[in-house]
């Protein structure tokens, strides 16, 4: 998903001022006054009001989940047939859910994500011809009931574009009442719309099936009832539960499903299990159904037309599953720090099996699986599953889809990224439809590392793609975004960011964020040990930015609410430079003065190289608090000789959207 828009002419002025220089040589100084040029101003920054909001009894002030923190609980027992001639999926749910909340709840909200592909919804209607996608008539619903304390009763319910609310015929009290919702549905399987499917192949028809059943929406201690509709961009934001389901398909269908096979002996061939089996325990790759065995119907078991696959997964917010009779399909072991064992498997089209694609699509899995557990949180799931299917590239619990076209590193790439989702939102539960960066920034940001990891760097260093498009320097290829008049600030809710923006919003911007979190300001150790501390307090809940935000300031030990504000809250831009260089009494062998400015309205630490005539250089690192009082520091610099430069941010690491006024050299006005 490359982004590569032209680059924009910064039209940020030098600023040429002169500070007098004078008095013996001192420690770093302060100038009195910010340029009249300068957009900067330092209480609007370092601004002590913010966060306003201070902490409560389910969200403590030091960002982790506070004494009375609450969590609803949705669990599934699903269900589905797959009808392949007319690709439609019928099903049944049953919804146990569980008021832990404080609140008596007097209705229901459930999502029905299908509607969106309505010709009528909102999606739709919102949606440029040119972004239009096919339709169908999303979900039709019968047969709605609800039970509680043994009643069963008749549902009310009313759906409005993707969300039903259904009444309850008796309140659910607070903490721990429950009650369950069963319905039948039904939709069609439209062709790829991003999220899931159908394609043809070769061999067959492959389906990558996603938000396939009524799913709860969730109630939480922030918003209540989050009814926010499926709009496209804005992805999901669930509940954890336990998962039970079945899918009934074609006797030639292969199934791979988010969770473990409940019944391999009645859906797989002797042959397979044993195959299954020796995978579980190899770290090489090992064929459950080869490329060569495809058309081989002793792949299959015998004597049936239809076979029903059985699988279940604890504690988890979603399911999804993937069905064709065209799939090669191959495993192997992952291995987490504990020693646990993870089966990584991959399905895919013969069409996609050559040696540069997923013919190692397994052992990206497996190698994704391994570093994540090790940087951040150990993957919980006893299966990983990467699909080549219709689906560019979308993640799920247990399982992620990826096109089929994939290769090479873009193959990398994609698996990386979407197996890495497992951590971020399925782990770490964010509301993805409001805070796109919390999942996909924070998951960018991880592939950098897990890319340069890999293999020994085969595929590093990944500067390209969801992190920086035109592969290059990433700080610095961001500024033409930057400096569009059309970019927000990255809180800005999913579906009000253009899709043109997004990646570069919620990805781009917000993984550079943490790299000069990690890489600029706190240093690798402090960052590390924060992030694994916030992944550690969240795991399995539901974190706002300001959680995190503040987490990483109580974990870290360090004030960063002036970069949350100006790089993740508002959309500031950075313009540091170098104004002036003087002589303490006109004597370089006094020392000198170097004036520094900022510009804009975004501050960062400073890095400033120095190189003088007489050959010698260094490097001089300043703290983001030279800029506390305002947008000028002097610093004071020990030279032995006359200066012949002087470089701000020399290693070009930081987003400067005006680096032409980044170095002074000699024979400029002094």
């Amino acid at each position: 998903m490359t982004i590569d828009r032209a680059a924009l002419t910064a039209g940020a002025a030098l600023f040429a001022a002169a500070l007098a220089a004078g008095g013996a040589r001192a420690p770093h100084a302060r100038a009195a006054a910010t340029p009249d040029s300068s957009r900067y101003d330092a209480h609007a920054l370092f601004d002590q009001s913010y966060p306003v909001e201070p902490g409560t009894i389910t969200r403590s002030a030091d960002g982790a989940p506070g004494p009375g923190y609450w969590q609803n609980r949705a669990s599934y027992r699903i269900a589905a047939r797959l009808d392949d001639a007319k690709h439609e999926l019928t099903g049944k749910v049953a919804i146990a859910y569980v008021n832990n909340s404080p609140d008596t709840l007097r209705y229901l909200w459930l999502q029905l994500d299908q509607n969106r592909h309505r010709a009528d919804s909102r999606s739709a209607l919102a949606t440029a011809p040119d972004e239009a996608e096919p339709h169908t008539d999303g979900f039709h619903i019968a047969n709605a009931s609800t039970t509680q304390h043994g009643r069963t009763s008749r549902a009310e319910y009313s759906v409005g574009d993707t969300r039903m609310r259904l009444e309850l015929p008796r309140p659910l009290a607070p903490r721990g009442d429950s009650v369950v919702v069963t319905m039948e549905y039904s939709f069609e399987v439209g062709t790829d719309n991003g999220r899931a499917g159908r394609m043809e192949s070769r061999n067959g028809t492959v389906y990558d099936i996603a938000q396939w059943y009524p799913r709860m929406a969730v109630y939480d201690d922030v918003r209540g009832w989050n009814t926010l509709p499926f709009m496209g961009n804005g992805e999901f934001y669930l509940d954890y539960g336990d998962y039970d389901y079945t899918v009934d398909v074609p006797a030639s269908f292969i199934v791979v499903g988010s969770g473990v096979l409940r019944n391999p002996e009645e859906v797989l061939t002797p042959t397979e299990r044993e195959r299954l089996a020796a995978a579980r325990r190899s770290d090489s790759t090992i064929y459950i159904r080869s490329p060569g065995e495809i058309a081989n119907p002793a792949t299959r078991p015998s004597g049936k037309a239809r076979l029903t696959w059985h699988f279940t997964m604890k504690n988890s917010r979603d399911v999804a599953w993937a069905a064709s009779k065209a799939f090669v399909w191959d495993a192997a072991a992952a291995h987490t720090p504990s020693g646990r064992t993870v089966l990584a498997m991959s399905a895919y089209p013969v069409e996609s099996a050559a040696p540069d694609a997923y013919a190692r699509s397994t052992e990206y899995v497996r190698a994704t699986i391994e570093l994540f557990s090790r940087q951040l949180f150990e993957y919980p799931y006893d299966v990983a599953v990467n699909v080549g299917g219709p689906v560019g590239g979308m993640e799920y619990p247990g399982i992620d889809f990826c096109s089929w076209r994939s290769k090479g590193k873009g193959l990398w790439s994609v698996t990386n990224h979407e197996v890495g989702h497992n951590w971020f939102p399925m782990i770490v539960g964010s509301n993805e439809r409001r805070y796109a960066f919390m999942d996909e920034g924070f998951n960018t940001f991880v592939d950098i590392y897990a890319t340069d990891a890999f293999n020994g760097g085969e595929f590093a260093p990944k500067r390209d793609g969801e992190y920086a498009p035109k592969g290059g320097n990433p700080a610095r290829e961001i500024v033409s975004y930057l400096l569009d008049p059309a970019s927000q600030p990255i809180l800005t809710r999913a579906d009000a960011v253009p899709s043109q923006y997004l990646h570069p919003l919620e990805y781009y911007k917000a993984s550079l964020g943490l790299v000069l979190l990690r890489e600029e300001i706190l240093g690798p150790e402090r960052f590390d040990r924060a992030f694994r501390e916030y992944v550690r307090r969240w795991a399995y809940k539901h974190p706002t930015p300001p959680d995190f935000f503040r987490t990483m300031n109580d974990a870290a030990g360090e004030d960063l609410d002036w970069f949350w504000k100006g790089w993740f809250v508002e959309a500031w831009n950075l313009d540091q430079g170098v104004a002036n260089v003087a002589y303490v009494d006109g004597d370089p062998s006094k020392g000198s003065l170097i004036t520094l400015v900022n510009l804009d309205r975004m501050a960062m630490p400073t890095t400033v190289a120095v190189k003088e005539s007489n050959g010698h250089t260094s490097t001089v690192k300043l703290p983001v608090e030279i800029w506390e009082q305002g947008g000028t520091f002097v610093l004071s610099y020990h030279s032995t000789s006359r200066l012949e430069s002087v470089t701000v941010d020399p290693d070009e690491h930081l987003p400067d959207v005006n680096p032409g006024n980044n170095q002074w050299s000699a024979g400029r006005t002094e």
